[in-house]
């Protein structure tokens, strides 16, 4: 008789992928049903911003240069049936003001470049950024949102899956908005194998001690804020911090306990 254990990681990829989708469409007939027939009507005066954002990223990673600076586009737009918020965007399935339930997609996961690294890890194997797509529970309450995730990896790269559970509170005055949030992060086996473990392959070709990754739970810390300077433009600023526990700490790709971003953005409001 087969166990759990004895199936391949694809196979299992295949089968998280599969339940992930019923799940989704499980959710969709629910949200037609008359338990859910108040969900909020379309807005017809949503606000789209967009602009862009400059992002200082400092990686756990062990490399040259630890911060990188990227430029990316900025979207944000929400009509309580769908919206987009940074890099991710999603479908409301349930919004009736207190309860959100949507199916959303991302982009996810690290990025390792090798040339970037130093000593022996430059020989190791990129390590590239995914998309994830998943679901995501939001309730709502007078004391903040209380939210959680799941999402998979949809282009394979490391075939992983990761959760989120996080509480995420709005503090408004005048023209500045803030959002603080806090939580937990959940990264499978696959998920770490990936981004921190290092093959046998490739030790024995760079001598970098081989690892094996195990599934993790990092916390962290979000702080995002929004000030209007004027009807059509804002301003957005956004730092995160995320502790490494020891499943990825100990990779000999590591160096740091924390990895960090820092977003710096402008927004013209339509």
């Amino acid at each position: 008789m087969s166990t759990s254990s004895s199936l391949s990681p694809t196979f299992k990829r295949a089968l998280l992928s599969t339940l992930t989708a019923t799940v989704m469409l499980g959710a969709a007939s629910l949200s037609s049903a008359a338990l859910f027939n108040k969900n909020l009507p379309k807005d017809p005066d949503a606000e789209l911003s967009v602009g862009v954002n400059v992002m200082a990223v400092k990686s756990a990673y062990d490399l040259e240069e630890s911060t990188e600076i990227k430029v990316l586009p900025g979207v944000f737009y929400d009509n309580n049936k769908i919206y987009a918020r940074g890099a991710q965007a999603g479908v409301y399935l349930i919004n009736d003001g207190s309860n959100q339930l949507a199916a959303y997609a991302q982009l996810a996961g690290n990025s390792f470049d090798p040339d970037d690294a130093t000593g022996a890890l430059k020989g190791l194997d990129e390590r590239k950024a995914s998309a994830a797509a998943g679901l995501s529970y939001t309730r709502l309450t007078p004391v903040g949102g209380f939210r959680a995730q799941y999402a998979t990896d949809i282009l394979d790269r490391s075939g992983g899956n990761t959760a989120r559970l996080s509480y995420i509170g709005k503090i408004s005055k005048n023209k500045l908005t803030v959002y603080p949030s806090v939580g937990f992060e959940y990264n499978d086996a696959d998920y770490n194998e990936y981004y921190y473990g290092v093959s046998d392959t490739e030790s024995t070709r760079t001598g970098v001690a081989a690892y094996t990754a195990n599934s993790s739970l990092n916390p962290y810390i979000n702080v995002s804020a929004n000030y209007d300077f004027s009807k059509r433009w804002a301003g957005f600023a956004n730092q995160s911090l995320s502790y490494l526990p020891n499943e990825q700490y100990d990779s000999p790709m590591v160096d740091s306990r924390t990895d960090a971003t820092t977003t710096l953005g402008l927004l013209y409001k339509f």
